[in-house]
């Protein structure tokens, strides 16, 4: 694999995840589709959307219009904890407006009522196992909560979606997570951070890319499923441009200890 090509995560079940994907959180309308559309024109190949961000029927208008063929992206959206025991139609529904006839990845949003629900997460199965999601997972879920689901389905999430940045980086949570064959993507991967910190700042000169970048590549580096957001054209291709370089394990180390 060159360091330009999209690198991927292989799932539990088989599925290929790219690391590096697109988060739609607050596109929404006519700016939503146009970011969505510039995202695909820049190589991304991985669309991040949701039930609850309002904004499916935009992201599959954008698929379409792409000229991207469907197969080549993969697409997650998630169930909000409030459709718990309506798993069926929230799917449904999501899938009519994504215009799709599957998602590559379909997340419980939040655990319901702060409980794992394993009834919520046998439907997930079930309708993967139709075929109407490729994979199926969670999002904000404990390690407590993953072997919860597992110990009663034998069957564990394909993916956690949480929260995830240098300044949040837990060794022994992404190991826990690995030992279970549980893949983590990162959320808010800049919200968490000091962009302006003298660590990020100092890497990010000496490749010449900016401190963003770097946190982006340190997420590819750790095989950490990464989604930025963003509606400014210049920042969703520099956002996706960080697979040209490389963080030495020295420097690698240095993000790791950020606090």
């Amino acid at each position: 694999m060159s360091l330009t090509e999209t690198p991927a995560v292989r799932l539990r079940d088989g599925v290929s995840m790219p690391l590096l994907g697109f988060g739609t959180w607050q596109a929404t309308g006519r700016r939503g589709y146009a970011a969505v559309l510039e995202a695909l024109r820049v190589g991304y190949r991985h669309l991040d959307t949701a039930t609850f961000y309002g904004n499916e029927t935009e992201v599959g208008r954008a698929v379409r219009d792409s000229g991207v063929p469907r197969d080549e992206v993969f697409v997650t959206t998630k169930m909000p904890p409030g459709r718990a025991g309506r798993e069926r139609q929230t799917l449904a529904e999501s899938l009519r407006q994504l215009g799709m006839d599957r998602v590559d990845l379909w997340l419980v949003h939040w655990p319901p009522g702060d409980r794992a629900r394993l009834g919520t997460w046998r439907e997930f199965l079930a309708l993967r196992d139709e075929g109407l999601a490729r994979s199926v997972g969670v999002s904000n879920y404990s390690i407590r909560q993953i072997d919860e689901l597992t110990e009663a389905t034998g069957a564990a999430p394909a993916v956690n979606q949480i929260p995830w940045s240098p300044f949040q980086y837990d060794a022994g949570l992404l190991a826990a997570h690995r030992e279970r064959g549980v893949v983590v993507e990162g959320y808010s991967p800049f919200k968490g951070s000091d962009l302006r910190h003298r660590v990020l700042a100092g890497i990010a000169s000496a490749h010449g890319v900016t401190p963003a970048q770097v946190v982006l590549r340190w997420h590819v580096q750790h095989e950490v499923v990464v989604i930025p957001k963003s509606v400014t054209p210049a920042r969703i291709k520099e956002n996706f441009d960080v697979l040209g370089f490389e963080l030495t394990a020295e420097e690698m180390a240095a993000i790791d200890g950020l606090r």
